[in-house]
């Protein structure tokens, strides 16, 4: 069949980058077919998706994607490595996509590769720089990329790479494939005009944060510009009915109602909480009552902003250390959120090449049927996820959507 590329995405909004990242990446690779990965009703950064999964993938097929899967819960809210290494396990699994192509700063693949190559092998003397760093209380970001700069002793070529998010997480995603012995073929396209972070917009393409920020401050006409017209339309309707959530904050009060509730060791348990850091959370839960406030009191150079607002959103979901262990064991399960025609096909073309593999487009049936049992306990994460994501409406804050909620699929009718 004809090429294949895949993927990995929260798509939190789909903008213009995403459609320029789409297009080019199929023209550059020759696939005539798309699949993407993507996070669902919550994200890596520890936030929350600003409208939900459904709505994401109907954004990404009116903009050319062909086939959307769902990256578990677990994965798409867990540090940079295992939520590559899960949406690579993904298409992976698939035995038809061709390509992984991701966007980064850098544009340089084998700068990138070389870079995933030291992690995945992890020499000795890299590591114990690793180790010299972290004990000086930085952070883990923050004490690899010294690290990684000091054994490959060539600042001018990687300064800028190792501190780039974009980058970061394409070095994971070209770790994934080695370590699973994939043979799937990576590509990047380098990001143009708007950074990972920006809050500032620049004629029609702007970062998600700020695309996520101009919703906020009803800025319409901004939003207009810098995203495609069916992601402007599809945002404004569910603007509309009240079926947006911005950010974490939303959920705020129950997350200090849960950590004020929680035992210490209870806190310990949670993923991410290491040395001590479940007094400093106990703490604080007990001292604010604003997401905010709580990140003011905790944050230190040790704990990155990220990993503190996914703490949050492990003691708001009721994530633990052994449901982390267990996903980065489990091989997860491929469930579709929506595709068009060409996906139609695609799905059909993944059952030939992969017989074993269950797809999931129906939960309730798979849930009813499937013997996995660790695909189901992870499967039930989800639909929890999506029961409380739901109370983050403004209206109509419906339970158990995913077993109720139709696949998206569009020109299938015929």
């Amino acid at each position: 069949m004809s090429k294949v590329i895949g993927i990995i995405a929260e798509y939190n909004p789909f903008h213009n980058g995403h459609l320029y990242h789409l297009q080019k990446s199929l023209r550059d690779s020759g696939s005539s077919y798309s699949v993407a990965v993507i996070s669902g009703n919550f994200t890596q950064r520890g936030s929350t998706s600003l409208v939900d999964k459904w709505e994401k993938s109907k954004i990404a097929l009116c903009n050319g994607v062909d086939l959307v899967i769902e990256l578990p819960l677990l994965y798409s809210i867990s540090s940079a490595e295992n939520f590559a290494e899960g949406a690579v396990k993904i298409l992976d699994s698939l035995k038809v996509v061709d390509y992984l192509s991701f966007g980064s700063e850098s544009g340089d693949i084998s700068t990138l590769d070389m870079v995933a190559d030291i992690l995945y092998k992890e020499p000795k003397a890299y590591k114990n720089i690793l180790s010299h760093e972290l004990s000086k209380g930085l952070s883990f970001p923050k004490a690899r990329e010294n690290a990684l700069l000091m054994y490959l002793n060539d600042i001018r070529r990687f300064s800028n790479v190792l501190s780039s998010p974009n980058n970061i997480l394409g070095i994971e995603y070209l770790k994934a494939l080695k370590k699973l012995r994939s043979p799937i073929i990576p590509i990047t396209i380098e990001r143009y005009n708007a950074g990972y972070h920006d809050t500032s917009y620049n004629g029609n393409v702007a970062s998600a944060t700020a695309i996520r920020n101009i919703v906020k401050n009803n800025g319409w006409d901004i939003l207009r510009k810098v995203v495609p017209e069916s992601t402007f339309s599809i945002l404004l309707e569910n603007i509309k009915v009240g079926h947006v959530v911005p950010d974490i904050s939303v959920f705020e009060k129950q997350i200090i109602y849960n950590l004020r509730k929680m035992s210490i060791p209870e806190i310990a348990e949670l993923p991410d909480v290491s040395e001590g850091l479940e007094n400093a959370i106990k703490n604080a839960a007990n001292s604010c009552n604003s997401v905010v406030e709580f990140l003011n009191i905790i944050k230190s150079k040790r704990y990155t902003n990220t990993r503190l607002q996914r703490i949050l959103l492990y003691a708001l979901l009721g994530i633990t250390k052994k449901d982390m262990a267990l996903s980065k064991k489990a091989i997860p399960y491929v469930r579709v959120l929506g595709f068009n025609e060409k996906g139609k096909y695609l799905i059909s073309e993944i059952a030939k090449a992969n017989p074993k593999l269950e797809i999931i487009t129906s939960v309730k049936k798979y849930m009813d049927t499937s013997n996995n049992k660790t695909s189901k306990y992870l499967l039930e994460k989800d639909i929890w996820a999506t029961n409380v994501y739901t109370i983050g409406y403004e209206y109509d804050s419906w339970n158990n959507l995913d077993y109720t909620h139709k696949l998206i699929t569009l020109g299938t009718e015929r």
